[in-house]
């Protein structure tokens, strides 16, 4: 009977995994966890035979995500990483490179191994696991933090192999093509698409954006707890105004409604501690509000979050679809690599652009100028001269 039900939640997952994206698979499949630590280690190994074999996921994948279980080594450096004032997604993504690192090491204690298990280790994901040079150095910044910060060992020299899947050059739509993807959105979901493209924000970017974030007189919005830990202002454009005062206009009816029930937005930090009364201020309402509240991942209080990003990337996916758009991969970056183009293309300065996206170094916003061919303006090809010598 166990073997059944087990199989049968195996199916059900490998549903899900074709139905949604990636991500929400994986979402799904942790929330399983609840019915795996309630069983013995003769299911658990037979639960991984069964989801190796009925799913896409590697076993590598597998042995981290069934291996989610909390411990108090884990559970100290989750301290550390709070304690510093990370983000919750750097939290997620050092803990789950730490757990790898300790499974691929047969479960040996970090306090065990040093400079040559790390260089390992590193070495593996690029050999072996052909990850790209960005997830190689989220890998090696989370091994960093926790042996520098946390143990208090000094890694020194690594040399580890570094991966040699390279960046790419980003997917660039034309004016046109994003008018075609707009058309095939509505409401709610074409305003977070278009502010994506108006004003360059990231996804998350937008979905975070509070009530008090806009400024309808000068055109402009403010972008909090940004990549980086930064603030920054960016454009507002004024065809997003009379939608964006409607979406306002619904989150604040929601957020009455929820105050009725002592409930609100989720504050950042400890904001709700600082001020009792912050959750029934417009101001802090999120533009964009999910459709159900939850409790704070930190906290525990129950509060209403912004909407999750896999609500937009869906209708983005059938939209980009029903525009006919299959030569390019667009995602909801896509647009924000079309804002920055676009800005160029239009004599927009450079320095202007990287503080309008928020990068650090100006060398991340010149990829733009490789997309439109601005690097090599005033070279021309040796076989147009030959046209002179026909």
């Amino acid at each position: 009977m166990r073997v059944i039900q087990l199989t049968s939640c195996a199916l059900s997952l490998q549903h899900l995994s074709q139905v949604f994206d990636y991500k929400e698979f994986i979402f799904n499949l942790i929330a399983f966890l609840s019915i795996v630590k309630r069983v013995n280690e003769h299911d658990i190994a037979l639960l991984f035979n069964i989801l190796y074999k009925y799913t896409n996921l590697s076993a590598w994948m597998l042995e981290g995500i069934m291996s989610s279980s909390t411990s108090p080594f884990m559970e100290m450096l989750r301290g550390e990483i709070r304690l510093r004032g990370y983000s919750l997604r750097t939290e997620k993504s050092y803990l789950f490179w730490v757990k790898q690192f300790i499974l691929f090491h047969q479960k040996r204690h970090p306090d065990t191994m040093g400079n040559s298990e790390v260089k390992q280790f590193l070495t593996w994901l690029a050999v072996k696991r052909h990850v790209a040079v960005n997830t190689q150095k989220v890998a090696l910044n989370a091994l960093v933090f926790l042996y520098q910060k946390v143990l208090k060992k000094d890694l020194g020299e690594l040399g580890f192999s570094l991966a040699t899947k390279q960046r790419q050059l980003p997917s660039v739509l034309t004016p046109t093509e994003v008018a075609l993807i707009f058309q095939h959105l509505q409401d709610r979901d074409r305003l977070i698409v278009e502010l994506l493209y108006a004003s360059g924000l990231r996804i998350t970017e937008a979905l975070r954006l509070r009530v008090q974030d806009i400024d309808f007189d000068h055109y402009s919005i403010t972008v909090r707890d940004a990549k980086g830990n930064k603030d920054r202002q960016t454009l507002l454009s004024e065809s997003a105004v009379p939608q964006l005062k409607i979406e306002i206009e619904k989150a604040l009816a929601i957020q009455k409604q929820d105050n009725t029930s002592k409930l609100g937005p989720s504050l950042p930090h400890q904001l709700g501690i600082k001020y009792p009364n912050a959750f029934k201020s417009p101001a802090w309402m999120f533009i964009f509000p999910s459709s159900t509240v939850c409790p704070h991942p930190i906290t525990g209080v129950n509060c209403r979050h912004h909407l999750h990003d896999s609500v937009v990337r869906k209708a983005l996916k059938k939209a980009v679809t029903l525009a006919g758009i299959s030569h390019k991969r667009v995602s909801c970056h896509t647009f924000r690599h079309s804002f920055a183009t676009h800005l160029l293309q239009a004599g927009c300065d450079i320095r202007n652009l990287q503080e309008l996206l928020g990068h650090n170094d100006v060398k991340t916003t010149q990829i733009y100028t490789h997309v439109i061919g601005r690097h090599f303006v005033n070279i021309r090809s040796p076989a147009d001269t030959l046209k002179f010598l026909q």
